[in-house]
């Protein structure tokens, strides 16, 4: 069952990340190569009538400023190239989160009830039955002592082989799982850069476009895009590498309970593999 969650998730991951990336250069790459406009000027429009106009250009911007809310401003920054992408990535993170919690339970790793039962046949030596709880268990310390009670007949040491081999097998299963989160907190502040230099390209350009007087309001968009992003990307960059080195932890000392407990209770068929030889 592993294997089929695990198969499922990663392509959808991946899709998500492709799509960010897409949807990035679709939004970027128009808005670069944006051609140079025309600034055509009237030498014989009368000077009274501009001065007015200007005035009530600056004040009908002004209170279109002023009915801006910071949603609305936010959203103007960013785009929806980079809303989409930060959205992406967000929900895939809180998606990837909430699975690895879940799978990082000690009920879904080394659950109690498995390990008193399975010792509880054992002391009965009703081995039969313990290789069947840990066959239909399918924790990390089920799927581990059933592999050792399958190659037990083969001798103790290939159980414990055996044994290894599917923790390592289990292991790489979680830790490919916590991966995604460690990318995403690697890709959220690259994005974030990215952001930034395409605001500050759009503010110089605006420079360039403009020569001596440029608009504030075409500077400020541009510096508030580069400054958003950088935001943004950080917010979603920190919680994800946090989270990753705190659930990566949380994982390791449960692999490594695994080890000792499932350990522990195949030891006593150590000297009946003895006496064999």
């Amino acid at each position: 069952m592993h294997r089929g969650k695990l198969s499922v998730s990663s392509p959808l991951v991946l899709g998500w990340l492709l799509l960010a990336v897409a949807a990035l250069f679709a939004y970027v790459v128009p808005t670069l190569m944006i051609p140079v406009a025309a600034v055509a000027q009237d030498a014989d429009a009368d000077a009274s009538e501009d001065t007015a106009t200007d005035e009530d250009t600056t004040t009908d911007e002004t209170e279109g400023v002023k009915k801006q809310n910071l949603l609305t401003w936010t959203y103007g920054a960013l785009g929806l190239g980079y809303l989409i992408i930060f959205l992406g990535l967000s929900f895939t993170l809180v998606a990837l989160f909430v699975m690895n919690l879940l799978t990082a339970r000690r009920d879904n790793v080394c659950p109690v009830h498995l390990v008193e039962g399975f010792e509880a046949h054992l002391n009965e030596k009703r081995y039969q039955e313990a290789y069947e709880l840990a066959k239909s268990d399918d924790s990390f310390l089920g799927q581990v002592l059933s592999a050792g009670l399958a190659k037990l007949s083969s001798g103790y040491a290939q159980a414990i082989e055996a044994m290894q081999e599917v923790g390592e097998e289990e292991n790489m299963k979680l830790d490919h799982r916590l991966s995604y989160m460690a990318l995403i907190g690697t890709i959220s502040p690259m994005v974030g850069l990215f952001g930034t230099v395409h605001g500050m390209i759009s503010s110089f350009y605006a420079i360039a476009v403009a020569g001596a007087t440029p608009e504030a309001s075409k500077l400020a968009g541009g510096i508030s895009t580069a400054l958003l992003t950088t935001l943004i990307g950080l917010a979603i960059a920190i919680p994800a590498i946090a989270a990753f080195n705190i659930l990566r932890n949380r994982v390791a000392r449960l692999v490594l309970e695994v080890g000792i407990v499932s350990e522990n209770l195949m030891n006593r068929f150590e000297n009946v593999g003895a006496q064999k030889k």
